[in-house]
């Protein structure tokens, strides 16, 4: 981090807390914190000083919809998980923040008609017979609805213009503010403020290639083809680029139009349970799901099946982290503390140093409150909390690849909730996992994963005991501490025990083959 851009970062971050001052974005969360007193006199002459200094924005906009709004594209980012958490920020400002997620201002047509025949290289009237205005803006691009010289309704997303260094100037701001907490709290580190910015950074940079977006949806798509209850539009791939996406157009309701829902005749508890179970499907089964399924980017058509738009953040699960996942799920429907303790230590989650037991212990204390009790008195976005109160207490690191999981998980319970208040999202998720656990941990998939561990040795195999043999070797080197040789040792024990029993696997299927 050049010292050069500090001021740049200071610059950009009291904006922001002038920007909220000026648009009374401060004085809601004055009333909201509840400050009294000194205090309260100390923030409104702070935000009074700030005021002058901030952006106008949008005055017919709610004020801290407006600020967000008027910041740019990551601020609004934020603003529309956080309208996916009425139990979190109250009903009032969930439903301000919504504001921000098709009612950002459009940038003319004319820019956008010259943004599509600059990128895709033709005239707008030889791809399309018709080309509509903007019927949806966001924070990163904005859609037309068009018509193809082929006859398809098209749903055609073109990126905002200059997008690009807005949003970036923003991440290196966030960038600066983790490496700053890291660098002077150091009982942060255990977070990983800076790799969960990068996390983030990677993410924002794949959104803004519509390319790899329409890549996401085309993949997607492939994966749930055969969902009942769940679709994903058609990939227009010519007419297509890093700036253009064209897809599928699919007549459907808001799915946070609750009264249009209910004309419709839309059961809505159904519909808050299949959107649970197709997230959890889509994690467990493919490893790959929509990581920002807000009420923005969902819709319902006309059969009433969830039709999923906005592929630009996608997650990825790999095969063990899934099925630590599903572990750890299942362990908790069962009220299997003790395993769940166990999965954590087996997944490397738990520090070697803690007690099991004492974990165990703890993961009971927050979890038994919840089984029992409506959706109206818990909620995953407060199970969580707690849930990091505890790693923070044993001493857990932040796992960076589940931070999209657990951030759709606690959008999913939010858009859930919406339509059905009752929802739980533990009983949705059990038959869900149950399954999943079957499929995946039982008899078939210890036959598979041995299957696929002899394929491997056939490649690997001969090496595994020169490659323990060099562990051994370093060990024994007088440079290393006692402590890193007796690890050392364990793996290359272990290396060595795997090398035998692998080979005796490979070994008997060939004997077997040979007889």
């Amino acid at each position: 981090m050049s010292v050069f851009r500090i001021p740049g970062h200071l610059f950009r971050l009291s904006r922001i807390a002038a920007t909220m001052a000026r648009s009374g974005g401060l004085a809601v969360f004055r009333e909201r914190l509840g400050l009294k007193g000194w205090r309260n006199g100390l923030a409104a002459a702070a935000e009074t000083v700030l005021k002058p200094f901030g952006l106008r924005g949008d005055p017919t906009m709610k004020p801290v919809a407006r600020a967000l709004n008027a910041l740019g594209p990551a601020e609004v980012k934020f603003g529309q998980m956080m309208a996916t958490r009425p139990d979190v920020v109250g009903p009032e400002m969930a439903q301000e923040l919504r504001q921000l997620q098709d009612n950002v201002p459009a940038f003319p047509e004319a820019t956008a008609r010259s943004t599509v025949e600059r990128e895709l290289g033709e005239p707008i009237e030889a791809m399309f017979t018709h080309f509509g205005p903007p019927i949806a803006a966001a924070s990163i691009a904005q859609v037309h609805k068009a018509e193809t010289t082929e006859g398809m309704a098209a749903a055609v997303k073109i990126l905002r213009p200059g997008v690009e260094a807005d949003f970036m100037r923003d991440i290196d701001a966030f960038s600066f503010v983790a490496r700053v907490v890291e660098k002077l709290m150091p009982n942060t580190r255990r977070l990983k403020p800076v790799a969960v910015y990068e996390h983030f950074a990677e993410t924002t940079r794949i959104e803004l290639d519509l390319r790899l977006e329409a890549a996401a949806a085309s993949e997607f798509r492939e994966n749930t083809v055969e969902d009942e209850g769940f679709r994903v539009p058609v990939i227009d791939w010519p007419r297509s680029s890093q700036r253009v996406l064209t897809m599928e157009w699919i007549d459907g309701l808001p799915i946070g139009d609750l009264a249009a829902l209910e004309a419709a005749g839309i059961d809505r508890k159904a519909l808050a349970l299949r959107t649970i179970q197709s997230f959890l499907l889509h994690a467990l089964r493919d490893g790959f799901f929509h990581a920002d399924m807000h009420q923005g980017n969902l819709r319902v058509d006309p059969d009433g099946r969830i039709v999923a738009l906005d592929f630009g953040i996608m997650g990825r699960l790999d095969m063990m982290t899934r099925r630590f996942y599903a572990e750890i799920l299942l362990s908790f429907l069962r009220r299997d503390y003790m395993r769940a303790a166990m999965i954590h230590r087996e997944a490397g989650y738990l520090p070697e140093h803690q007690s099991v037991e004492a974990f165990a212990q703890a993961l009971r204390s927050v979890a038994e409150p919840i089984f029992g009790l409506g959706a109206t008195k818990v909620s995953m976005a407060r199970l969580l909390g707690q849930l990091f109160a505890v790693t923070e207490t044993f001493g857990m690191e932040t796992q960076t690849q589940l931070i999209l999981l657990q951030k759709t998980m606690v959008m999913v319970e939010g858009v859930a909730r919406d339509l059905d208040p009752d929802v739980n999202m533990w009983s949705a998720a059990q038959p869900v996992v149950e399954q999943w656990v079957r499929q995946n941990l039982g008899p078939e998939a210890v036959l598979r994963d041995l299957k696929t561990t002899a394929e491997t040795l056939a490649r690997l195999g001969p090496r595994l005991p020169k490659a323990a043999e060099r562990l051994v070797a370093l060990a024994d080197a007088p440079d290393r501490q006692p402590d890193v040789n007796i690890r050392i040792r364990r793996t290359s024990r272990t290396a060595l025990m795997l090398a035998s029993v692998l080979g005796g696997i490979v070994g008997a299927a060939l004997i077997a083959l040979l007889t």
